[in-house]
């Protein structure tokens, strides 16, 4: 406990310590959004070329697909944005082999946070902004699924609304 009269100390670490941190952290941010931007337009542009496939007949298993891809594409970018974490991470020296590296990446991006495997103190706000990028990214896949299930069952029961409306 400090004296009374005296502030206690701001800084736990030295400061130019925790902003390499919000710095390298930001800077990895940026890199998995610089990742998942293209990649989550390049499945757009894919949807949109098989949006008449995945409106005719049979739905159910065409649902199915686009669903299977959709997840595996997300999965992709979830992989490809824990490599960044765990490849800084090992750059950094911060874990000494890969395997360590992508387990921790992988841990604290899905925010699981196990707890067996954590940072070394002077690097630990690393890992709470790789749990805020984790959770970022996830929101966004998951947003991307349900508007991409939307758009493909909204198609299907248009189609199925005309042939429904010819017959009548």
């Amino acid at each position: 406990m400090p004296p009374a009269g005296r502030h206690r100390r701001f800084w736990t670490r030295r400061p130019e310590g925790v902003l390499l941190q919000l710095i390298l952290g930001s800077a990895l941010i940026v890199a998995t959004a610089v990742m998942v931007a293209p990649a989550w337009w390049a499945l757009e542009l894919m949807l949109i070329r098989m949006k008449p496939w995945m409106a005719r007949p049979p739905h159910g298993i065409k649902l199915m697909a686009t669903l299977c891809l959709t997840m595996l594409w997300s999965m992709l970018m979830v992989t490809g944005a824990v490599w960044i974490w765990a490849l800084a991470l090992l750059g950094l020296g911060v874990f000494s082999t890969l395997e360590l590296s992508i387990y921790f990446a992988l841990v604290s991006f899905t925010t699981l946070g196990f707890g067996d495997v954590l940072l070394p103190v002077e690097w630990r706000i690393l890992g709470a902004l790789s749990a805020a990028n984790g959770l970022l990214i996830f929101g966004i896949l998951t947003a991307m699924l349900v508007e991409t299930m939307r758009q493909v069952r909204q198609s299907q029961r248009l189609v199925n609304l005309r042939r429904d409306q010819a017959v009548d």
